[in-house]
């Protein structure tokens, strides 16, 4: 091993230091000289952070726009259940963190993939026959999204490809992309309650094909997938032998006439990664608050996953210790009656929306089973003067002050988004806004052809 001296040039202990040469194995280098570099500023942004895009941001922040000051306006857009304050969450919960904060107990790191003890409470919460779990199957993230980005973070590697749903959850391409994924889209079918295009899903299979990515119940469509269709997206994954990442942060939020399937219950043989969280159900998403469900009864992951997901896990330092140290007693008294009135009034809200867009010409809703979304799709071409839906949702902000997001957002254009979060008399007072610029705008079949010959 060289040794390195310092040489200073000066007299006394506090002599000035005029020249600094660092001897190694008798060669002198002085500073600034070492092999030829000329020190220079040159700060760049990395190359992961240039691949980063999120759609959503790219397109909302790009609609400069005014509402119409003589209208309050009412923002459909975001999917923040906390929003409007009618939607609390259960006292059970907020009391179950209050405890642990006073205990003091919980203030300190835990390990990097979550409390032993919160794991277990994960585990008995989501373990079944037909799904069994073990603490050692949870892996505890700082919310949903980050144990999306793990889950794809073990499963693929730069220059894969990932199978994503159109219409679907922006952060996949977003995550994809920033870790040199290639990113595929498989077709969502309106027609058919926007069950996926299963032929279409097949062809784009590849080897270099790493993950197929289940969003069920859906964001943006507010879609639950039936039994027999879940059966037939595993027969797909079967065959061509991909492991499914599924995001099931919208799981049990369906209505009654609807029964949500976790898709690993039907799973024999594909491996799942299942991704959920306290955010949706329990409506506090700033509480950060996720777990991936590792499913593996065929040992197809084997330790290689696991200990993968692990180390991975090790670049922070596990999700909030206070709301893990109350995790376990959030899901065991949380009262069922609080989970019913949710989706009571999610319901109730889909219905009048529904209902209301239904009678509205040039819209077309579809009716949603669950989650906490609807898509409408704008009949174009009796909006002849709008290029698009980023226009047609820019010009209802700036004449009724109403904001829904552009389904472009989702990578399906002339759709719009429309959250049902919102107290009822806001969907009812946004609805009549959206009848009053539709009625405005609607050029029949007639209309919008002498409109097109005049430009």
């Amino acid at each position: 091993m060289d040794s390195y001296l310092i040489q200073v040039n000066g007299r006394g202990d506090h002599a000035p230091m005029r020249d600094v040469h660092l001897k190694s194995a008798g060669n002198t280098i002085s500073p600034g000289k070492a092999k030829g570099r000329k020190p220079r500023w040159a700060v760049r942004a990395s190359e992961m952070s240039k691949k980063t895009f999120n759609p959503v941001r790219a397109i909302v922040d790009s609609m400069k726009v005014e509402p119409n000051p003589k209208k309050a306006m009412i923002s459909l857009s975001l999917g923040d259940p906390t929003v409007f304050g009618n939607l609390p969450t259960n006292d059970e919960v907020t009391r179950a963190v209050k405890e642990v904060l006073d205990s003091g107990q919980c203030n300190g790191y835990a390990p990097s993939v979550g409390y032993q003890s919160c794991r277990e409470a994960v585990a008995a919460y989501y373990n079944c026959p037909e799904a069994p779990l073990k603490a050692q199957d949870v892996i505890l993230t700082s919310g949903c999204s980050q144990a999306i980005e793990l889950a794809l973070a073990v499963l693929a590697n730069p220059g894969q490809n990932i199978l994503v749903p159109r219409p679907g959850f922006s952060l996949y391409k977003t995550l994809a992309l920033s870790m040199g994924i290639e990113v595929k889209l498989y077709n969502l079918l309106p027609e058919k309650a926007w069950e996926i295009d299963l032929e279409h899903l097949e062809s784009l299979v590849d080897e270099k094909t790493a993950c197929l990515i289940v969003n069920n119940p859906s964001n943006p469509c507010g879609s639950v997938f039936s039994k027999s269709h879940l059966q037939e997206i595993l027969a797909v994954a079967s065959r061509q032998c991909v492991p499914i990442l599924a995001d099931e942060i919208y799981g049990d939020m369906v209505f009654a006439d609807c029964k949500y399937e976790p898709i690993a219950t039907l799973s024999t043989n594909v491996p799942i990664l299942s991704c959920g969280g306290l955010a949706k159900r329990w409506l506090v998403p700033g509480w950060r608050m996720g777990w991936i469900l590792i499913h593996d009864r065929r040992d197809i992951f084997g330790n290689e996953i696991r200990d993968g997901l692990v180390r991975l896990s090790q670049r922070i330092l596990g999700p909030c210790t206070l709301v893990q140290g109350a995790l376990e007693r959030i899901l065991r008294r949380t009262p069922p009656e609080f989970y019913h009135n949710t989706l009571s009034i999610l319901k109730s809200n889909a219905d009048l929306c529904y209902a209301a867009l239904s009678a509205i010409p040039g819209l077309q809703p579809v009716r949603p089973s669950g989650a906490m979304y609807l898509m409408v799709e704008i009949e174009m071409e009796h909006f002849p003067e709008f290029e698009n839906d980023v226009e047609f949702t820019e010009r209802l902000i700036s004449e009724q002050s109403v904001f829904c997001l552009p389904a472009s957002c989702f990578e399906y254009p002339n759709f719009f988004r429309v959250v049902i979060t919102v107290p009822e008399e806001m969907i009812l007072e946004a609805c009549s806004r959206i009848q009053e610029f539709c009625e405005m705008h609607y050029q029949g079949a007639e209309g919008a052809q002498d409109l097109e010959c005049d430009k």
